[in-house]
């Protein structure tokens, strides 16, 4: 694709993370829009701004964007420069130009779902005053009705392992690797939520475990019905696995997450074989209690915790 085959085109541009639940959240949407009207004048274009260090690996991308059924193209923008040149600043965001390179519609976050198709068909008719147009998609999820989060419970915030975005600081920087030994009881520098204890490396973007002489555990309360973590293996133990626990026991049937199987002594686990998102817990229903995380295995990288309260 070249900016030459662009022009005369209706342009969606969507930044995006492939670890981003918000971002993953709108994908069925895109992939339905590009369906819809790719024939009748609209080109989407991914905009891939790796929020973590491995997002900028192609190949992992690509695999992301077979798992999610994306046949549009897709920029790899490492270097954030076109992040910059957008001034953008959210995960996702989608910006709608006109055939003559006008931005006519922005719509930042998720949702706004109805209004950005019907931002969509307006410039598709300047474009071609007789070009036939479906009625718009339905909305996917109650939740997506305007208005439909304002009766949803506040989850927990989202939180960042990492000293990147943390508290960790020496003599007024930031430290880029600090080995911890931590207890219960101890918290984790950027949110006191987060307990830890065992053998971790502080990194910028994620909390590393390197298990010595005990398990490496983590343990947090949460009030959401829905929890996803981004996972990484490390090199010495490419495929990690990763116990969870809710109030010292096994996760229940219905409170496990896409990603949770169980093992042959009824423990609960997440396998860890590629960078991703996680999901560990999921709920029909807003829920409080305490979540604990525990592994051996070398390496694995603990990078952001999300929370969801409306499905």
């Amino acid at each position: 694709m070249s900016l030459r085959s662009l022009r005369g085109q209706v342009v969606l541009v969507d930044f995006w993370d492939y670890t981003c639940v918000n971002c993953i959240r709108t994908l069925p949407y895109l992939r339905e829009w590009h369906r819809r009207y790719s024939r009748l004048g609209l080109t989407i274009v991914g905009v891939h701004s790796p929020e973590f260090y491995f997002g900028s690996v192609s190949e992992l991308v690509q695999v992301a964007m077979r798992d999610f059924g994306i046949e549009y193209p897709v920029l790899l923008d490492n270097d954030y420069q076109v992040w910059q040149a957008f001034a953008n600043r959210y995960w996702p965001s989608k910006y709608l130009i006109d055939t003559e390179g006008y931005m006519r519609y922005f719509q930042p976050g998720e949702g706004g779902y109805g209004e950005t198709e019907a931002a969509i068909q307006t410039l598709l008719r300047e474009r071609d005053a007789a070009v036939s147009l479906p009625q718009p998609m339905p909305l996917l999820r109650a939740m997506d009705a305007p208005g439909a989060m304002m009766a949803c419970q506040r989850p927990t915030p989202e939180l960042y392992l990492g000293s990147k975005r943390g508290k960790i600081a020496n003599d007024g920087g930031m430290v880029e690797d600090e080995s911890h030994d931590y207890s219960y009881g101890d918290q984790h520098p950027e949110n006191a939520l987060v307990e830890l204890q065992g053998d971790w490396l502080i990194r910028p973007e994620s909390a590393q475990a390197r298990p010595g002489r005990r398990v490496s555990q983590m343990r947090f309360g949460y009030e959401a019905a829905e929890i996803n973590l981004v996972l990484a293996s490390g090199s010495e133990s490419p495929v990690a696995r990763i116990f969870v626990h809710e109030d010292g026991l096994p996760l229940v049937p219905e409170a496990r997450g896409e990603d949770v199987q169980i093992d042959a002594l009824g423990r609960t686990f997440v396998e860890v074989t590629r960078p991703r998102m996680y999901s560990l817990l999921r709920r029909q229903r807003f829920h409080t209690g305490l979540i604990e995380l525990s592994t051996e295995s070398v390496g694995v990288e603990l990078f952001a915790l999300t929370f969801l309260s409306c499905l």
